[in-house]
């Protein structure tokens, strides 16, 4: 659940900033009419999600044996990969407002309405069509009730996000977002670890060494798990929002931590490649005036 929670808040999060920033750009230029089509184009882009997520539903339905473990997998692997692309996305707006209002701006013309309305429904569509695929590699990973942490995500994040418009909450949105970043890396790591045993059941990818270890306790005479099997409680939860496996073979583990590593280091890099750069002679000639007056 807490895991379905961070994916929810997170992404309706994001399509509430659009669509709180276009209508602020709207207000604040004095077009407001066309309000009107930013409420059709997220009406729209909500329930094209929703038919998506029927689609994808009945869809994965029809699988079972070998056949259903190459698709559990290459779902999951696939949301890995979505959410690292989000993450980086996301990272590269940390000046969302001007970009946003730009890709407004471009569409003052005699279409500018629709412009507004389709800008609005495939920024909804995107944001929907990934909670899609990430709440569908999560169910297949955990047994948790992914249904309520999705609903009281989506409701979080659109109590936050109306606040923020009407600016009465004050809170760095860069903060929330680099903290559900750490956390969406674990959960997209434990997804490709995940994905990768599930193509090892299929028979898509060699096993090479089974288990690495073993730490699951031994399962109950009437077949009840304990709290720390990954099966159990505890470790169902841990399973689910940070790929926790009790018995990984060697492939699981090697993707894991590749990917962990992998993506802190792209992280690292982008973070000092954002920051302002000063040169000696910047600082000298700076401090230059400074210097003069000291005896």
């Amino acid at each position: 659940m807490i895991a379905a929670f961070v994916i929810m808040l997170r992404e309706t999060l994001e399509a509430a900033l659009i669509i709180g920033i276009i209508s602020s750009f709207l207000v604040r230029t004095k077009q407001r009419k066309y309000l009107i089509q930013v409420a059709g184009g997220s009406a729209a882009g909500i329930a094209a999600s929703l038919l998506a997520a029927f689609l994808f539903n009945r869809f994965s339905q029809g699988f079972s044996g070998k056949t259903e473990a190459l698709f559990e997998g290459v779902t999951m692997i696939v949301g890995a990969l979505l959410i690292t692309t989000m993450i980086f996305w996301m990272m590269n707006q940390y000046n969302i407002a001007k970009n946003i209002e730009k890709q407004v701006s471009k569409r003052v013309s005699g279409t500018f309405g629709a412009g507004v309305f389709f800008l609005v429904f495939i920024s909804i569509l995107r944001e929907g069509v990934e909670s899609v695929i990430f709440l569908a590699a999560l169910r297949f990973t955990t047994a948790e009730n992914t249904l309520l942490g999705a609903l009281l995500g989506m409701a979080t994040a659109i109590v936050l996000g109306y606040f923020l418009f009407l600016g009465s909450v004050k809170i760095s949105v860069k903060k929330v977002f680099t903290f559900t970043s750490i956390l969406l890396i674990l959960f997209a790591a434990g997804l490709a670890a995940h994905g990768v045993h599930e193509l090892q059941e299929a028979g898509i990818i060699p096993v090479f060494i089974e288990h690495v270890w073993d730490i699951n306790p031994a399962v109950g005479q009437d077949g009840s798990y304990p709290l720390l099997h990954e099966n159990g409680y505890i470790g169902s939860i841990l399973k689910g929002l940070f790929g926790y496996n009790g018995n990984p073979s060697l492939l699981e583990v090697t993707v894991y931590a590749s990917y962990i590593m992998v993506v802190i280091f792209i992280w690292g890099v982008k973070t000092r490649s954002r920051r302002p750069r000063y040169s000696r002679r910047t600082a000298l000639r700076g401090n230059k005036g400074t210097a003069r007056t000291n005896p």
